[in-house]
């Protein structure tokens, strides 16, 4: 393994131990109850939302940015993907099809998708909002 490779692992390690330790923090203040999972639902959308951010972010036009890599391997991969939980949702769900109640997770399902992707497109938007915000451009809609 070259040096770059030692580097991402311990960047995607470090901050995958970080987001693992958040995951498992909002499933104590948000635990499961009557077949539904409000911390999974909530680290899986909150997940999806800030990697929307985060993309947004990361690949702006223009120049490539001082330091994405470093910060995709470290947020991205390591930290939001360690908070997020799929396995835990798939997990999840097939403790319910086993239960009998096979139309709610698939209606689960579908409502953790939407939600999710329905969140990452707010990510990506609000990113844009705020680089506009910055660039003290106006934004899209705004009143002149």
């Amino acid at each position: 393994m070259s040096g770059s490779l030692f580097k991402d692992a311990g960047l995607v390690a470090l901050g995958g131990a970080a987001g693992s330790l958040a995951r498992w923090w909002v499933s104590l203040v948000l635990p499961a109850g009557s077949g539904w999972s409000w911390a999974t639902f909530a680290v899986n959308a909150s997940g999806a939302f800030l990697l929307g951010l985060l993309l947004e972010a990361l690949t702006r036009p223009g120049r490539e940015r001082r330091g994405a890599h470093t910060a995709r391997m470290l947020l991205g991969t390591g930290l939001l993907g360690g908070f997020t939980t799929y396995s835990t949702f798939a997990l999840e769900l097939w403790e319910r099809v086993r239960s009998g109640a096979s139309a709610a997770a698939f209606g689960d399902a579908v409502l953790m998708l939407v939600a999710g992707l329905a969140a990452a497109a707010a990510g990506l938007a609000v990113g844009a909002w705020l680089r506009g915000r910055r660039r003290g451009t106006p934004t899209a809609g705004a009143a002149r």
